[in-house]
């Protein structure tokens, strides 16, 4: 039962998973600093004097009422800057490094390349068998008429 889970955690995937966890939220918090100390500030100089940031207001002098869009943009923003980090540097090279050093599996032919080959075998055997029957046929027919085939081999030279 213990030899399981351990093979269990043992295998590729759970280790990578959780190397991609740890590096992923290590990565998210700097991320989000760089967000909030730069890309914010950036969206708050579109908005007027009087509004928080990027957004809408809805009722004038109520900042309750304000539907700040910033947030959803850093959000996303950040977002965009994680995942391509991540696979950057960890999912790309990984993926190159899993084809390099797999070994490459012969992959089994499909059924149409099996009835192709089958079809391609018949039709040597149909041709050789042919060929076969008919150098059987004139040799037989060679030595029934002896003298007839020794003029034509005359005739040849």
């Amino acid at each position: 039962m213990l030899k399981g889970f351990k093979d269990f955690l043992m295998r590729g995937n759970v280790i990578e998973l959780a190397v991609a966890v740890v590096m992923g939220t290590a990565f998210t918090a700097i991320v989000t600093s760089v967000t909030k100390g730069i890309v914010e500030p950036l969206l708050a100089v579109v908005g007027t004097n009087g509004q928080l940031g990027l957004g809408i207001q809805l009722v004038a002098d109520k900042p309750a009422t304000f539907i700040a869009v910033g947030p959803i943009v850093s959000a996303g923003i950040n977002f965009i800057m994680v995942a391509a980090v991540l696979y950057f540097v960890l999912m790309l090279p990984m993926t190159t490094l899993q084809k390099r050093f797999s070994k490459k599996k012969k992959s089994e032919p499909t059924q149409t390349e099996l009835l192709i080959e089958i079809r391609d075998l018949l039709a040597t055997q149909k041709t050789s068998h042919t060929n076969d029957s008919h150098t059987t046929d004139t040799r037989a027919h060679r030595d029934a008429h002896p003298q007839r085939h020794a003029s034509e081999m005359v005739h040849e030279h």
